[in-house]
């Protein structure tokens, strides 16, 4: 500038200029701040549109993919003399771990020791009879005792109880030995005369199982007097929590290919566990009297794959607890109603800040 120049005017000396900043400012803090914030709405919105629509496809592909084992699938069942005279007169094949180890137990060590003593005191009752009968012996002998015969016959039953006795208290250990903590829990309720089975860690009302009608389930292949409208679906290979309840009088759970027989008492909840190493259908009754039709609320138990229980599960209305807690963390980690405008506040304060300087250079000219 030089002398005798006018200097130019400031923005205090200049209203027209001052006003038109101090509008531009004002309409960056105002106007900025709203739009950002209708923007985060929108995107929450959409989002939660989207999580259903994925949920609802997911449950139905799951459901469709659930199909009700056949008659071929039947694993556990018993069996009549005509279809198997000596099958008919043992144990059911079995299907747990518990089940094998007391099978075992009975075919090696029980049964054998009962076939041999008893074919030892059949013999020694025998020897005695044809021995020392009056006319091989017309003098009966006068002995009192024999102390090597007290030994052995006080010995021996001794040795064969510990025998016995061991594996004997490592199947009980391990036929009430609690299940897991993260074991599948099925809450099964006696009724007069039916079951009911719930699955309290998936969301999904009672089950209740009847007898299928003796017309229907020759219909559909089914035993007779076995069958039922509504299954226990478990996975399979996984440890499955089972507590029972008597809803009126007492009942008891049993499924004997699973080797499992558990009371239930009203009043009180029994616990027990259940492994089941097959795929298939595993039938069983109540085993406790339990009033006029108690021969006619029979138990129809379905092992299935992981993926088939799931889609089941699905099928029933329920939730699956994997999906549950994956979406814990997701709405954790979501904003809350009121951080979305606040942060979305931030870029529009720092914005206005460009005019507020551009002002004061202004006032500095």
């Amino acid at each position: 500038m030089q002398f005798g120049e006018r200097a130019p005017k400031s923005g205090w000396q200049n209203p027209a200029r001052f006003l038109a900043m101090m509008v531009a400012a004002f309409s960056m803090a105002v106007f900025g701040p709203v739009a950002t914030a209708q923007e985060a709405p929108a995107e929450e919105v959409a989002a939660e549109t989207a999580a259903p629509t994925e949920a609802g496809d997911a449950a139905t592909e799951a459901t469709s993919s659930y199909t009700p084992l056949g008659p071929d699938m039947i694993v556990g069942q018993p069996v009549g003399a005509e279809e198997d005279f000596w099958g008919s007169m043992q144990f059911q094949p079995q299907h747990s771990p518990t089940g094998e180890q007391a099978l075992w137990m009975h075919d090696v060590i029980l049964l054998p020791v009962i076939t041999v003593i008893s074919l030892f005191v059949l013999g020694l009752l025998l020897f005695v009879v044809a021995r020392f009968r009056k006319a091989a012996n017309p003098v009966p002998s006068k002995t009192s005792h024999n102390t090597l015969i007290e030994v052995i016959w006080t010995v021996v039953p001794v040795i064969i109880l510990l025998v016995i006795a061991v594996p004997s208290i490592q199947l009980l250990l391990d036929q009430y030995k609690s299940p897991d903590k993260d074991a599948l829990t099925v809450k099964v309720n006696g009724y007069q005369w039916y079951w009911g089975y719930e699955y309290p860690d998936y969301g999904m009302g009672e089950v209740i199982s009847n007898m299928m009608p003796e017309d229907e389930a020759k219909e559909k292949g089914l035993p007779p007097q076995l069958a039922v409208d509504n299954r226990m679906v478990v996975p399979v290979g996984e440890e499955i929590r089972i507590q029972t309840f008597g809803k009126d009088v007492i009942h008891a759970f049993a499924v004997p290919s699973l080797w499992f027989k558990l009371d239930a008492v009203p009043g009180r909840i029994n616990e027990g566990k259940i492994f089941i190493d097959k795929p298939g259908i595993y039938y069983g009754q109540c085993s406790e009297l339990c009033g006029a039709r108690h021969g006619y609320m029979p138990i129809a138990l379905e092992a299935v794959p992981r993926e088939q229980f799931e889609a089941w599960v699905l099928s029933q209305g329920g939730t699956l607890p994997s999906a549950e807690e994956e979406a814990a963390p997701a709405a954790a980690d979501a904003p809350a109603d009121g951080d979305a405008p606040v942060e979305a506040g931030d870029a529009p304060a720092e914005a206005s800040d460009a005019p507020a300087e551009e002002a004061e250079v202004a006032l500095a000219n």
